[in-house]
């Protein structure tokens, strides 16, 4: 009974913020006709696809970036790791709106690096034309994304099995041979897991992209966002297209999990 009691809180909140939402959604947007004018929907498709290859895209570039940026704190004395960890967390403290009037300051038509090229005999419309598009969008994604990468490989390289390593140098094994045969292993499930969780962060985010192209870019966030803030609302198809958003992401987060446990299932030996 005390168990119960002090679930109980944890039970409402759930219920009343999660449960509650999904049903009166799922009651909405989960009938045949409105998934079946979802599929017939040409514009929703191609949202579909766009948000994927938009979400693919920066967190692979997440990824990319971050892995350097982790291996060079991993080898930092603990001190001055703790605070690189804490200015690089930054930009997780900011809300899409401020990522975006930042790189706007920055890139947009009257940008600081805007107006410098621009004093060179450049046309600012056209140095900032692709700022406004889907390739500054996932540049100011990966902004905000690379945090997450960085923080959850930090803790993954500083405790590799150093008894490999140092078995790999006695023997004069190559730097690369010891990335790839003894920290690449190890590093897996966790830049699989990190790509997964950036990527469905990405895929669902709609500030940052409100705030830099409006709803001109089709992706799913932001068709979300007209159906439900323009006149005219059409509430099922937004219900239906939400669940459709649901469920890409529930699925990517479901390859991470499955990756890593079936990493610890390989690695983990039961003592």
């Amino acid at each position: 009974m005390r168990l119960f009691l002090l679930s109980l809180p944890a039970v409402l909140v759930l219920g009343l913020f999660f449960l509650l939402p999904l049903t009166l959604v799922l009651i909405e947007g989960a009938s045949l006709e409105v998934l079946a004018r979802l599929w017939n929907t040409a514009d929703l498709r191609a949202a579909l696809g766009q948000s994927l290859l938009l979400g693919g895209c920066s967190g692979l570039l997440a990824v990319i970036i971050g892995v350097p940026v982790a291996v060079h704190l991993s080898r930092l004395r603990p001190s001055v790791r703790a605070w690189m960890q804490v200015v690089i967390a930054l930009p997780l403290t900011f809300s899409g709106l401020i990522v975006a009037y930042g790189f706007i300051l920055m890139l947009g038509r009257a940008g600081f690096i805007t107006q410098v090229l621009a004093a060179l005999g450049g046309d600012p419309v056209v140095i900032s034309g692709w700022f406004y598009g889907p390739l500054g969008l996932a540049l100011a994604y990966t902004y905000f994304l690379t945090p997450r990468v960085v923080l959850m490989l930090v803790p993954v390289l500083l405790n590799l099995d150093r008894a490999q390593l140092a078995a790999a140098a006695s023997l004069g094994a190559p730097r690369w041979r010891v990335a790839v045969d003894i920290v690449g292993p190890q590093l897996a499930p966790t830049l699989v897991a990190s790509f997964c969780l950036v990527a469905a962060v990405a895929l669902g985010a709609y500030g940052t992209a409100l705030a830099l192209v409006g709803t001109q870019l089709n992706i799913l966030p932001l068709r979300l966002y007209s159906l439900i803030a323009d006149a005219g609302s059409d509430f099922p198809l937004a219900a239906a297209l939400s669940l459709v958003l649901l469920a890409v992401c529930s699925l990517i987060m479901a390859v991470a999990e499955m990756t890593i446990a079936q990493w610890e299932a390989r690695h983990v030996r039961p003592h």
